[in-house]
């Protein structure tokens, strides 16, 4: 098997396994980035 042809096999199966993350859900971490960025105090919760 070629490297080019176990490449696309690679990013094939990778495809199907998961979805990327959205950089809208990515949780919390992000959200008091942002907020902190944008000079937002964000409520903690736990």
């Amino acid at each position: 098997m070629s490297s080019q042809t176990r490449f696309i096999k690679s990013i094939v199966a990778a495809s199907k396994a998961e979805a990327p993350e959205l950089p809208w859900a990515r949780g919390a971490r992000r959200a008091a980035f942002i907020a902190k960025r944008n000079g937002v105090l964000l409520k903690k919760v736990a």
